[in-house]
């Protein structure tokens, strides 16, 4: 699944084209090396999001294409 698409279905990030925009400004690291909108994401992985003066890390745990809201939460887990 590509990168900014699993930000937008996890709910990390609120809609894709800001997931892009992010990833585009090197605010976002997967596997600690900066990564582009298309990476390949796979299970395992662990992303890191620089939010203003905050990092956000979590470990995707899973990727699923179409999750309920109730889901999106236990796509990943907070490292």
């Amino acid at each position: 699944m590509r990168l900014d698409k699993y930000l937008k279905v996890s709910r990390l990030i609120k809609r894709r084209t800001v997931a892009n925009e992010a990833c585009n400004q090197g605010r976002v690291m997967v596997n600690d090396r900066p990564a582009k909108a298309g990476t390949d994401i796979k299970l395992g992985d662990v992303i890191t999001i620089k939010f203003g003066s905050s990092d956000v890390s979590v470990r995707v745990t899973s990727l699923d294409e179409h999750p309920k809201k109730e889901e999106a939460a236990s796509m990943y887990e907070t490292v």
